[in-house]
């Protein structure tokens, strides 16, 4: 934590009240994040797990620069504002970590691909071996090594504000793997829906309000629903479907 005068960093959008996945960027004031240098302290440089949050790409390389050694997992985060003005440099860092979060908007811009599934193969070649879609209500994308994976979003009757849900998101997924150290395919699907609860959690209220008040037992009472709403038995091929006789 570093504190200075000065604005801190800030932005502005609207969303849709008829979809709140739709939402637009009004404004982006970088202020005293403009001249921040991460300066990582010993403990740090030698974590497992490193989770590079939305900040400049270059600052990004430069934070895993500092490590002591190749984290097991070096996971990335980004936005539209990073995407359209310091692609090249994005291009560097996404190149050099194993994971990747990106919104559909973003990994759609990014890979300059409108479909989902071959914008993730897009970013594949560009390096990480995991690409993480992110789609709001409608839930998460993974291709992991080309295997994909697909999940809703626990559904809520009531949502105050989508914003740091996708935060809160990555940072239940690469929490549980660093918990774990699980980086197999049922690892990271598992990390996957306890980052949707996790995201499900903080739009029930403002900024972090909702996750200040939140219990681990309430947090595994909704994963333990959300496997149920998923569950289905698989279809006996032996069997005729309707339209076949």
């Amino acid at each position: 934590m570093e504190r200075v005068d000065g604005d801190t960093f800030r932005c502005s959008g609207v969303y849709s009240t008829e979809d709140i996945n739709h939402r637009e960027t009004l404004d982006t004031q970088l202020n005293v994040f403009a001249d921040f240098k991460p300066n990582l302290s010993e403990q740090h440089r030698n974590a497992d797990f490193l989770f590079l949050a939305n900040i400049d790409p270059e600052l990004q390389l430069e934070v895993l620069g500092q490590m002591n050694q190749r984290p097991k997992l070096v996971a990335l985060d980004s936005m539209n504002f990073w995407i359209d003005g310091k692609k090249n440099e994005l291009d560097k860092i996404v190149e050099a970590v194993d994971m990747v979060f990106m919104d559909e908007g973003e990994a759609r811009t990014y890979a300059n691909e409108p479909n989902l599934r071959r914008a993730a193969a897009r970013i594949h070649e560009v390096g990480p071996s995991t690409v993480i879609i992110k789609r709001g209500e409608h839930g998460v994308l993974i291709s992991n090594e080309g295997n994909l994976f697909s999940a809703p979003a626990f559904p809520l009757d009531r949502v105050v504000d989508p914003t740091g849900a996708g935060d809160t998101f990555a940072g239940g997924f690469v929490g549980l793997i660093s918990a774990t150290g699980d980086l197999s395919e049922a690892g990271i699907r598992r990390a996957a829906v306890l980052g949707s609860v996790m995201g499900s959690f903080t739009v029930e209220d403002f900024s972090a309000d909702r996750l200040a008040t939140l219990t681990h037992e309430q947090v595994v009472e909704r994963f333990s629903e959300f496997e149920r709403l998923t569950q289905f038995t698989g279809l006996d091929k032996s069997n005729s479907l309707p339209w076949r006789a």
